[in-house]
């Protein structure tokens, strides 16, 4: 009679968190953005909002919570009540960098953060100055060991992601070149185009007009396979270097969210993202638009800290 009792509950439980998530949402739907207005994690944060909020008949806004590369945000994101009105968007430093690069992180990534739908990707490319002799990796590899630390490479950002794939690419190449540190991507693509310095690693949003004009040259993309923005571009992997490495935005929930709500958001968001509509609005952004299930995103995760852990390890790399 115990047992049956103990089921009853836990149907009766069910039963209710599928009545909740029927219901969700009535009232409006924080959205946290941990950067800036204006950006491309901003921008794809603004449009999903507006698409999503229509299909859940419902109300998102957006809020820009900028500071600490993105942790500051990302900390309210964890530490959020959870109850489903408030998510945000995650991205690879707060995400799955930050725990190996600031061991004093006000929050658990892993812990404290639920994932629900990886929202959309975007490839990093290696471009170089037009008057550089090497329009292929392997010849610039070897113009790269014929001058050993001659050959300049912007960095942007410590511990951001063209950052962590740079040092791939010296190491998976055995190659010595001299890192030149920026601010940001801009900074770095106008001393590329001016000849200041020879490379580097970028998002494709920031330069695929400089390639397309023909000012940048670009070399390969860090990606599994071709990237359809740049289709003609072949990847670092099918030069022989493991080098793979990605910008993305996601949806992330404080922990502790309704699984039903998750689900809900999941299913809502993936068929936003699978939408002509937004595969060619995020065409234009410069971004490839995802859509798996938070399962896979959740491993998505975990092999990405567990890939970016060893670059800071074997690199040595320390957050300024």
């Amino acid at each position: 009679m115990r047992i049956v009792r103990l089921l009853l509950i836990v149907c009766l439980a069910g039963l209710g968190l599928h009545a909740f998530a029927d219901e969700y949402p009535n009232r409006p739907i924080k959205l946290i953005v941990p950067y800036p207005p204006g950006g491309g994690t901003d921008i794809a944060a603004r449009y999903l909002a507006q698409k999503v909020a229509e299909r859940l008949h419902g109300n998102i806004i957006v809020e820009n919570k900028s500071g600490a590369n993105g942790n500051l945000g990302t900390e309210l994101i964890a530490h959020a009540s959870p109850d489903g009105y408030t998510v945000g968007m995650g991205t690879p430093g707060p995400v799955s960098v930050g725990r190996s690069l600031y061991p004093s992180l006000p929050y658990d990534p892993e812990k404290d953060l639920v994932p629900v739908v990886l929202v959309n990707e975007s490839p990093i490319v290696l471009v170089v100055h037009p008057d550089v002799p090497a329009r292929t990796t392997h010849e610039l590899v070897a113009l790269a060991k014929s001058k050993p630390g001659k050959l300049t490479a912007g960095l942007v950002s410590i511990g951001s992601v063209p950052h962590l794939v740079t040092e791939m690419f010296k190491a998976a190449a055995g190659v010595d070149i001299l890192n030149v540190p920026y601010k940001g991507g801009g900074p770095a693509a106008m001393d590329v185009m001016s000849g200041r310095i020879d490379m580097f690693f970028s998002v494709v949003p920031l330069v695929l007009p400089y390639i397309k004009s023909g000012k940048l040259r670009a070399i390969a993309v860090a990606s599994d396979t071709r990237s359809s923005l740049l289709p003609d571009v072949p990847t670092l992997k099918e030069s022989g270097y493991r080098v793979v490495g990605s910008a993305w935005n996601g949806i992330v929930a404080p922990h502790g969210t309704p699984q039903a709500i998750v689900a809900k958001l999941n299913a809502v968001t993936r068929d936003v993202l699978a939408s002509d509509e937004t595969r060619n609005a995020f065409d234009t952004m410069g971004m490839e638009s995802m859509g798996d299930s938070s399962s896979q995103f959740a491993d998505f995760l975990d092999a990405e800290r567990r890939k970016w852990a060893q670059v800071i390890t074997d690199r040595h790399i320390k957050a300024e």
